[in-house]
């Protein structure tokens, strides 16, 4: 059985005419390899992608701490171009490599950048992530706040 091409883009007749896809301008090289967005906003809803700690120029962090700070750091900037920030996460879903070794870090470095008791949270441990190294993915939804 042979696959269908792939789109190049979303089709203009689209039964969500107010998607709007989200892309930080530091993130444009991903989307151009891994064919994803970072986020995609629907109305007020943004619904933003897992995020990792990598650099720019999609390498793994190795060390633990690093690492998830450049996780939180890539959900902000995901969240900054979507119009929104942390406070206006309603859902969060955490994947961990090694859940338990890691967590007392990632609780620590969690709440020093991220506000407490503002949203549902999952914390899911995993064998593995999409690149060898990566220890978490963050991943959410968030609601932007009315215009003033």
């Amino acid at each position: 059985m042979q696959l269908p091409a792939p789109l190049e883009t979303l089709p203009t007749e689209s039964h969500m005419p107010d998607r709007q896809p989200v892309i930080p301008e530091s993130m444009q090289a991903l989307v151009e390899r891994a064919g994803y967005l970072p986020a995609v906003k629907v109305g007020a809803t943004l619904y933003c992608a897992g995020q990792v700690g990598r650099t720019a120029d999609l390498e793994v962090i190795l060390d633990p701490q690093q690492q998830f700070l450049a996780a939180w750091e890539n959900l902000r900037l995901v969240l900054a171009a979507g119009g929104c920030g942390f406070e206006d996460i309603v859902d969060l879903t955490t994947y961990h490599v090694g859940l338990q070794q890691h967590m007392p870090l990632f609780r620590q470095v969690k709440d020093r950048l991220f506000p407490r008791a503002t949203c549902a949270w999952t914390c899911i441990g995993v064998v593995e992530l999409a690149h060898p190294g990566l220890l978490v993915e963050i991943k959410c939804t968030a609601i932007a706040p009315l215009p003033q």
